[in-house]
């Protein structure tokens, strides 16, 4: 098992997804899905990674 991530490091994971998702927004609100897919992939991956960390803790 990995050791639990630092609190700093959380919330720059947090701070990270927030990014993606609003930037996924942004865009398939300008109607470029293709970008909006990819920064909503990203959020996703992130909050993955960050679960993943939580659930080894």
């Amino acid at each position: 098992m990995s050791p639990r991530r630092p609190l700093l490091e959380r919330a720059g994971l947090a701070a990270a997804a927030v990014l993606f998702a609003g930037m996924a927004a942004a865009a398939w609100s300008q109607g470029e899905v293709f970008l909006a897919a990819m920064a909503g992939i990203g959020a996703l991956m992130t909050v993955w990674a960050a679960a993943g960390s939580l659930r080894q803790s």
